[in-house]
């Protein structure tokens, strides 16, 4: 499964980076909003620093506009997906701009005939939100499933990209059902590492060790 990292933070983005664990980026509005940086600007120094797709979102609520954005952001760097909602003109937008040859990522999606229509859009990446479904006391992850499902029965080539991740448990559920991508905040690819057993066993070595009076260097 490859990891985006759900983030406008160039230096949260460049500490994954230089770990191997970031295969793409993801951005929005709000999260343009938190970096407090200039849309342009901030995603041109993200496309720089990593080699895979990031995501960049339109803002225009017509399809004429979702793809004039969509050409506009392109121009930023080779490896832009452009993201537009899903509803019916971003499914115009997402038919228009991929036949062009771009990379589109329709977000914003809650149920498997959305992801269909997605596909059948010519979608490079659909974008089902775990978290907020989840919210609503419903499982997430069925979305997923429900989605590998079809896409597997027709043989959809657009990628699974979970997002709204909110833990590490929701990054091990969709990796168990196959998402091609899992988005998240860097503070939870980093929480995947932790485990109670790892700490403990590392500081009763730790404490083995120091009884040894030995030293490596």
């Amino acid at each position: 499964m490859k990891f985006f990292v759900d983030t406008a933070d160039v230096e949260a983005i460049a500490e994954l980076n230089d770990l191997g664990m970031v295969d793409g980026v993801t951005t929005n509005p709000s999260i343009i909003m938190k970096s407090g940086r200039d849309i342009k600007e901030v995603t041109k120094e993200i496309c720089d620093m990593v080699s895979g797709p990031v995501s960049a979102e339109t803002v225009a609520l017509d399809a004429d506009g979702m793809i004039e954005e969509g050409r506009e952001l392109a121009k930023i760097a080779d490896n832009i997906a452009i993201k537009v909602p899903l509803t019916w003109a971003g499914l115009k937008a997402c038919n228009v701009l991929s036949g062009e040859g771009r990379m589109v990522n329709v977000t914003l999606c809650f149920s498997p005939n959305q992801a269909l229509l997605a596909a059948k859009a010519g979608a490079t990446f659909i974008s089902p939100f775990l978290g907020r479904l989840d919210d609503l006391n419903l499982e997430g992850t069925d979305l997923i499933a429900d989605i590998r499902t079809i896409y597997d029965n027709y043989g959809f080539e657009t990628n699974i990209l979970a997002a709204s991740i909110r833990s590490a448990n929701h990054m091990k559920e969709v990796a168990l059902i196959g998402a091609d991508v899992a988005t998240a905040p860097p503070n939870v690819i980093k929480s995947m590492a932790n485990h109670v057993l790892t700490d403990k066993g590392l500081d009763a070595f730790m404490k083995d060790w120091a009884k040894t009076g030995q030293k490596i260097l």
